[in-house]
């Protein structure tokens, strides 16, 4: 007698053995995890602050000012699309070695470019050590598939409530480092003013320092982290290719010969991981990220642009004073309200709340401007400000319901990985079309005889295909692994 299954358009409330006591997250590994999400993001933050004026000492540019943008744009772009195509085959290979030797790797590609950069004194070597540096740091899709190793569907939502303290420690401490100790044999020549190296290698002292603590970073994971994949095997044995052979023989036998049980405890291949649940989130989680990534491409922008342009003519102190609270807050009401939200609302509202956030978002860029033209910069600006930057908040949360339906979209836990690195690779495309194409609609509007509302339909189109996506899952991750 075959048992009867859920589907996904059972009512969670028929859903028999459904899991109501919450595990306890597992310290003693997770707060491995919190330092490892850690030097991405101050290796990124570490570099902003100088990139600009490193680019400008090459000379690559020339002299020519309105060039320095296009070659900033160039690293950063550059980075992403190394990480592109390779952010499946580690996460893929984390199935099969392990996730501790991949992330040992991706810190050591880090440690190494990092000082490859401060050392470049051309283009070509910065460009060089952003790709190395994008090809080998696998850490972001890793770690996310070692929190859903780590956690189960109870405490998933809870751990990534705590991810915002990474991410705000290396968004503060990096600026700080990469902006104040640049160039140190002239900003403080009394301690750096005799080092030849520090005069030759102006930038030099802040990547080295980030590598610092990347290296510990290194230290703590070979000594401390527990490997969590559930299979593992010599990756030599993946070099010869017989595992491949293997596996698939395995597979095709017929199921008298082989144990249901251990076929699901293997990594799968390519083609198996391509079901409809897997499509279905690789779609949703792409279009939320675009619609993210294109929002924040304009929102500095926005505010920089004059007021009879179209923007909001704020100085780049209001706009770092804007964006740093956006961040605080952003942490803050994550840290405090992920958990219980997920349990008193679950993942699949609050994703749709989210996206669905986007569109009052887009539509109160044109109502700032319009405020501003007839009021000036007033209380009602600021206070549609404070609204936009409210909303924000909703869509970022989008993200951890992501992860959510990633791990329950993934045909079995041996699968992660691969699973996970399929979704982020489509994930990583948006983040390189998202800024590109916005700014461009954005510059093309404000030229004179355009439309200036161009950028909003573009926003707002977007928008509209987020939530679209978003109405494909469903109403709760839960559905789909009790129908596995």
């Amino acid at each position: 007698m075959i048992a009867p299954q859920d589907d996904e358009e059972t009512p969670l409330l028929q859903r028999p053995e459904q899991r109501t006591t919450k595990t306890p997250l597992p310290w003693d590994r997770f707060w491995i995890i919190l330092l490892l999400e850690v030097p991405s993001f101050l290796s990124f933050q570490t570099l902003a602050p100088f990139i600009p004026q490193l680019i400008r000492d090459i000379g690559v540019t020339h002299g020519d000012e309105s060039q320095v943008g296009y070659y900033v744009g160039i690293l950063q772009s550059s980075y992403f699309a190394a990480h592109m195509l390779t952010i499946f085959h580690w996460s893929w290979l984390s199935d099969h070695i392990g996730r501790k030797p991949v992330i040992l790797t991706a810190l050591l590609a880090i440690i190494v470019s990092m000082f490859s950069f401060g050392l470049s004194k051309t283009f070509l070597g910065l460009l060089a050590s952003r790709v190395f540096c994008g090809a080998f740091n696998s850490s972001d899709g890793v770690l996310e598939t070692l929190v859903m190793d780590t956690t189960d569907v109870t405490n998933m939502p809870e751990a990534y409530g705590y991810i915002p303290i990474p991410w705000m420690i290396g968004n503060t401490v990096g600026p700080l480092i990469g902006g104040s100790l640049s160039r140190p044999a002239d900003r403080f020549p009394d301690i750096f003013g005799r080092s030849e190296l520090l005069k030759t290698y102006p930038y030099l002292l802040p990547c080295s320092i980030s590598a610092f603590f990347m290296s510990i970073a290194w230290l703590i994971t070979y000594f401390r982290l527990k490997e969590s994949a559930s299979t593992r095997t010599p990756l030599w044995e993946l070099i010869k290719g017989r595992f491949f052979r293997e596996s698939y023989q395995k597979l095709r036998q017929p199921s008298s010969n082989v144990d249901p049980g251990e076929a699901q405890s293997k990594p799968l291949p390519l083609h198996a991981l391509l079901t409809s649940k897997v499509l279905r989130i690789t779609a949703s989680y792409a279009t939320t990220n675009l619609l993210y990534m294109a929002f924040t491409s304009v929102q500095p922008v926005f505010y920089a642009t004059p007021i009879e342009l179209g923007g909001l003519s704020l100085d780049p102190p209001r706009i770092g004073a804007l964006l740093a609270a956006q961040g605080v807050a952003h942490g803050i009401f994550q840290l405090l309200f992920n958990a219980r939200l997920h349990d008193r609302f679950g993942a699949g509202a609050i994703h749709i709340t989210g996206v669905s956030s986007g569109i009052p978002i887009i539509i109160l860029f044109p109502v700032i401007n319009a405020l501003a033209r007839a009021y000036g910069v007033g209380m009602a600006v600021w206070l549609c400000v404070a609204v936009q930057l409210a909303l924000t908040t909703s869509l970022v949360m989008c993200y951890p319901c992501m992860s959510l339906f990633v791990r329950a979209a993934a045909p079995n836990q041996a699968s992660f990985g691969a699973t996970n690195g399929i979704v982020l690779a489509a994930v990583t495309v948006t983040s390189i079309i998202g800024p590109a194409s916005a700014a461009s609609v954005f510059s093309y509007s404000l030229q004179e005889g355009h439309d200036a509302w161009s950028i909003y339909y573009f926003l707002m189109a977007i928008a509209l295909l987020a939530v679209g996506t978003a109405l494909l899952l469903p109403r709760d991750p839960s559905v789909w692994e009790d129908s596995q």
